[in-house]
């Protein structure tokens, strides 16, 4: 396996980077492999989506418990009130827009846009699981396209 791939898979999983990191690293992988772009696609899409259960994991079972460490909590309340900005400004969308800004939310592909923050902001918020991950994981998908296209259009451009 070439580190390309393995490095495309990590960065889909991690929180800042997850398939906006990860689609520019596997997909020239598959192109340069003759692999489907379509499996690739599809198992970064997966384990980008890995991480909404994760996130429930950790804040379910681990989290008040990292709350004791003086650091954890310090970084976690720093990181908590700029969620929460983000959790209140989409709540206003929510009431008018209900699962679909979750979905819109995540679907923006840009840096602390993606499934674990769409995962923070539905926990937050106390929404539906199952509807949150069904929203999310749409929202994935687009993000997914979105990255997609754009990372084809760039190897197009510099081949």
């Amino acid at each position: 396996m070439d580190f390309r791939l393995l490095i495309g898979i990590i960065l889909s999983f991690l929180p800042i980077s997850e398939l906006r990191g990860g689609i520019p690293f596997a997909i020239p992988y598959a192109i340069d492999h003759q692999i489907p772009i379509i499996i690739v696609f599809s198992l970064i899409v997966l384990v980008n989506i890995l991480g909404f259960f994760f996130a429930f994991l950790f804040l379910d079972n681990a989290h008040h418990l990292f709350l004791r460490n003086k650091f954890y909590n310090k970084i976690f309340e720093k990181y908590a009130l700029k969620l929460q900005k983000k959790a209140d400004k989409f709540e206003k969308s929510y009431k008018n827009l209900g699962f679909i800004a979750l979905m819109i939310f995540v679907a923006v592909p840009l840096p602390g846009t993606g499934a674990w923050t769409g995962a923070l902001i539905s926990w937050f918020l106390g929404l539906d699981r199952k509807k949150s991950l069904v929203y999310i994981s749409l929202g994935v998908l687009i993000a997914g396209v979105i990255m997609l296209l754009g990372t084809l259009g760039v190897i197009k451009v510099f081949s």
